[in-house]
């Protein structure tokens, strides 16, 4: 199993700039793509940002060139953070860190609210 701890979020005016962080531990070496998805109000939950095994990056369209996922590994842990700069009223839910493994498993984390005032 994979256990994942998330941190950061919180309030910011329009423009702003927040950092997302989640940490994984456990079985991390069977962890082949770690994504950060989000869920406004009313709304289903959306991916935002995605970092494979081997570091390659995928972005929704309505985040490019405002966010930049990373990833960090030890023998133990992976952690990986999402820097949202710019950021916008809609970029407003609960962020979510996911990860897959191999054979297909997700695991989810708590969440974190990130709310931008207009």
């Amino acid at each position: 199993q994979v256990q994942l701890v998330e941190s950061g979020g919180g309030l910011v005016q329009a423009g702003g700039s927040l950092r997302l962080s989640c940490e994984a531990s456990g079985r991390v070496f069977t962890i082949y793509v770690t994504g950060w998805y989000r869920q406004a109000p009313g709304k289903e939950r959306e991916l935002v940002a995605e970092i494979t095994r081997g570091g390659s990056t995928n972005y929704a369209d309505s985040v490019k060139g405002r966010f930049t996922i990373s990833k960090d590994s030890t023998p133990n842990t992976v952690t990986v953070d999402l820097q949202m700069d710019s950021l916008k009223p809609e970029d407003t839910g609960v962020y979510y860190c996911a990860v897959t493994i191999f054979g297909g498993q997700k695991y989810w984390g708590q969440g974190a609210q990130v709310t931008v005032s207009s």
